[in-house]
């Protein structure tokens, strides 16, 4: 019985609008150092907190939180696709244990999962199906929003499930830092793409999702030439974060609304949510410690982009 702990941004920009080279490489070493790590842990489970940005999860059925028993990724810029390696009964024994905790989690036995879910599977492990997965779905973009503190508890309680499980558990969190790129707000558009994100955006034909794609790409490049076209990074709040997360103080993060934090970061800096469920699950193992910690603002990715290592030290 043993945990371990990746928390990893994710970008879909990487090949396609990058930094400079020197970063790149910085960057790759990061994640050729943890892929190294999560090897010589071994993990026998892995417990993937992402999210979403509308390809999987839209307001035809919005939870909050979902556990899949099934999973498959859409492969979307340029990412990996097909089935995840979900071992069912564990997943359902899970889902079970969160509820008894007292914290309502959806399910799903048809997950579609984006980028947010195949990247790190893909750098850190090798692939989609290198290891069993019980994917952890976190409503990071679509309003109403989880707090924090919910997410607290769902990665409380997801951990204690854990713990109880004679295996090496590797638990990892995927997310951006600060960060706005354009995702499109239910309010804000017009009846097309408000149908699309209401669930008609589930199947896009492929010319539609290219172009979804390509003005993310354009968004990115002139903000790259332009901070001021997108809500611009925080370093120190992302740097602040970090330090929350490696000193154990996850409580602390709870009275800090969403409304304040989109106003701090960007509007999908609540991705961190991932990043604190996971340290949470980890948390019920015992008291950790925190290592590896990276962090670099990266304009050409939209995104505050960042590591943190953790392992239980009793």
């Amino acid at each position: 019985m043993s945990a371990y702990l990746q928390c990893l941004s994710h970008t879909p920009l990487v090949g396609h609008v990058d930094p400079l080279p020197a970063v790149l490489a910085e960057v790759d070493g990061v994640v050729a150092d943890a892929r190294q790590r999560i090897a010589q842990f071994d993990p026998e489970l892995v417990i993937l907190f992402a999210p979403d940005h509308y390809n999987g999860f839209f307001y035809d059925v919005m939870p909050s939180f979902c556990l899949g028993m099934a999973a498959e990724a859409i492969g979307d810029f340029g990412t990996a696709a097909g089935p995840l390696s979900v071992p069912r009964e564990l997943a359902e024994a899970c889902a079970t244990a969160v509820l008894d905790a007292g914290v309502d989690i959806a399910v799903s036995y048809r997950m579609q999962v984006d980028h947010g879910f195949a990247q790190p599977l893909e750098l850190l492990l090798g692939g989609l199906d290198r290891c069993p997965v019980i994917p952890v779905f976190i409503n990071a973009v679509a309003a109403p929003l989880p707090s924090f503190k919910r997410a607290r508890l769902l990665g409380e309680a997801i951990g204690r499930f854990a713990k109880s499980l004679n295996k090496r558990v590797l638990l990892l969190g995927s997310g951006g830092l600060s960060h706005q790129p354009p995702v499109p707000e239910l309010a804000k558009v017009d009846a097309r793409m408000a149908d699309r994100l209401m669930g008609s955006g589930r199947d896009l034909p492929a010319a539609e999702r290219d172009a979804r794609q390509q003005r993310v790409i354009l968004a990115a490049q002139r903000f790259v030439e332009d901070p001021h076209t997108l809500h611009p990074l925080n370093p120190e709040w992302d740097q602040q974060f970090l330090d929350t997360l490696a000193q154990g103080r996850l409580a602390e993060l709870d009275e800090l609304s969403n409304d304040n934090l989109s106003a701090l970061a960007g509007k999908s800096t609540h991705e961190v949510k991932t990043w604190v469920a996971a340290c949470a699950a980890l948390s019920a193992f015992g008291p950790y410690q925190a290592s590896d910690r990276y962090y670099r603002p990266i304009p050409e990715w939209i995104a505050g982009y960042g590591a943190l290592t953790a392992q239980s030290s009793v």
